[in-house]
């Protein structure tokens, strides 16, 4: 096969859960979590869970349970739950939809939060923004600011993910993204204050940020939409989006959506396709076969069957076209390659 000039050979490796949270994995501490007791934050309803599974939180619906879990609705229960955690010197891992991660079979170490309650939309009528809490979902965020006649999010409406992890990754879809419509975002720091950041302070590139560093949490974020269209013409225009995203790509199966990021100037699905690995299966996982980008859990699959087929592709395109695609999924938490 014919290597573009603008191509360079690279090593490819998956990039996993940092060293210093996978030194959080012991069999005996994650046996004795199975003894723990739920812990009450700040004399609320709202209660630190232990041993909780994350299979259901996730789109691939995959993967093994939190040592701790814990869904806030408010900042200062985020905080308190943050806190609760360092205090432990637990490591803290936040989670959105799940639409956008793998974690591994063995859970994961620490305090996950679950932002899906930090919940909330203020609009404003007389400067077309929109301020909108993290755990609120992309889509029905388009389709309301669609019936408003507000343009700008139309293209997020197949995105099946939250606003937090929408910011943090700079989604995107149709040629637009958050980056062009972001004002700003209110994340918590480690220190506990609430910082105000620009997106010129985001670093942001394609499908990624400085957020994704760790360590701040998104709280909430701002977003600037163009006021005064028909709200019929908006709604048919987000529809056209979400219709022509159904029907190209694989939504009967569970999975994670785009899996690498397009590397250009060919994109991800069109390289492994040439590599003949359309319909390719290790144990339930598939790459799809409308769509070689996405992979499936056809049933019964594990996190490390995904996790082996990613590993697989990324060395077959490499091998091919001397060429490493970067997952866009995050891989959380202890695997091991066969």
């Amino acid at each position: 096969m014919t290597l573009s000039p603008n191509i360079m050979p690279t090593t490819c490796q998956l990039e996993l859960v940092p060293e210093s949270v996978q030194a959080c994995y012991s069999p005996s501490r994650f046996s004795s979590m199975l003894h723990s007791a739920p812990v009450q934050l700040m004399d609320s309803d709202c209660i630190i869970k232990p041993h909780y599974s994350l299979s259901t939180l996730t789109s691939f619906q995959v993967g093994g349970p939190a040592e701790w879990f814990v869904a806030p609705r408010t900042v200062d229960q985020l905080k308190a739950g943050v806190t609760w955690a360092k205090e432990r010197s637990l490591p803290v891992t936040l989670l959105g939809a799940g639409s956008n991660l793998l974690i591994s079979d063995r859970g994961l170490p620490g305090l996950v939060v679950g932002t899906r309650q930090m919940r909330g939309m203020t609009f404003n009528e007389e400067s077309g923004r929109v301020v909108v809490g993290a755990g609120e979902m992309m889509p029905l965020l388009a389709q309301r600011l669609a019936k408003r006649g507000w343009k700008g999010f139309e293209w997020a409406v197949g995105i099946p993910g939250t606003v937090g992890g929408s910011v943090v990754m700079n989604a995107g879809a149709h040629q637009g993204c958050v980056e062009d419509i972001l004002v700003s975002v209110d994340v918590l720091n480690p220190d506990g204050t609430i910082e105000t950041l620009s997106p010129n302070q985001l670093g942001y590139q394609y499908r990624t940020s400085n957020l994704q560093n760790g360590g701040r949490y998104v709280i909430q974020a701002t977003f600037q939409l163009a006021m005064g269209y028909s709200p019929r013409l908006v709604q048919e225009e987000t529809s056209s989006h979400l219709n022509r995203r159904h029907s190209t790509q694989p939504y009967d199966r569970p999975s994670c959506g785009s899996v690498f990021r397009n590397p250009g100037p060919h994109s991800a699905g069109w390289l492994i396709e040439q590599v003949g690995l359309k319909g390719h299966r290790i144990g339930g996982a598939q790459v799809a076969e409308r769509h070689a980008n996405f992979i499936l859990n056809c049933g019964g699959a594990t996190a490390s069957d995904i996790f082996n087929l990613i590993h697989l592709v990324q060395s077959t395109v490499q091998r091919n076209w001397q060429l490493c695609l970067e997952p866009e999924v995050r891989i959380l938490g202890e695997f091991q390659s066969v």
